[in-house]
């Protein structure tokens, strides 16, 4: 009888500890495996104590290097596995026309040339709007450092590691 006591407390136990409101903070890789892309006004939600560092891939869908980087980079086991561990990441195109709200502040759509920008991708690129570009943000959501270019998977690992540091 002590025993089955036991186990219904444990199991008790189990069932409660497991309701914590976890909605707000995404998983990295989804039960397929994918990586689970945020967007930048997701960020926001997932509370402090529960944030990590951000990786932002700032794309276009023009870009050739973006989706080969897409294909190669972030379909390797090996990057989806670190960034699962260490990482929020995010999906920005940096063509959005949308406006959004990211730390307090509005950012809209800029048209220049035959294109344009967001607001928030120039910001955080330092306005060297290239693609891709990998922009790293701390637990905070300030921005650590932006690194442009197409990545090999053991180059991206690489980076990320060099981050810790």
């Amino acid at each position: 009888m002590k025993t089955i006591s036991y186990l219904a407390s444990f199991a008790l136990i189990l069932l409660l500890s497991s309701c914590g409101d976890t909605s707000k903070v995404p998983a990295t890789v989804d039960a397929e495996g994918n990586l689970n892309w945020l967007v930048m006004e997701d960020l926001e939600a997932i509370p402090a104590d529960k944030r990590k560092p951000v990786l932002v891939d700032v794309y276009t869908d023009w870009c050739g290097w973006c989706k080969k980087m897409d294909k190669l980079t972030f379909e390797d086991e090996k990057v989806k596995a670190y960034l699962q561990e260490n990482f929020h990441v995010v999906k920005f195109n940096a063509e959005q026309k949308e406006p959004l709200l990211f730390k307090g502040k509005t950012y809209n759509f800029v048209a220049q040339g035959r294109r344009g920008a967001n607001e928030l991708a120039a910001e955080i690129l330092n306005g060297r709007l290239g693609y891709p570009t990998m922009v790293y943000l701390d637990k905070d959501l300030n921005v650590i450092k932006a690194s442009p270019g197409f990545k090999k998977p053991d180059q991206l690992i690489k980076e990320l590691e060099g981050l810790k540091s």
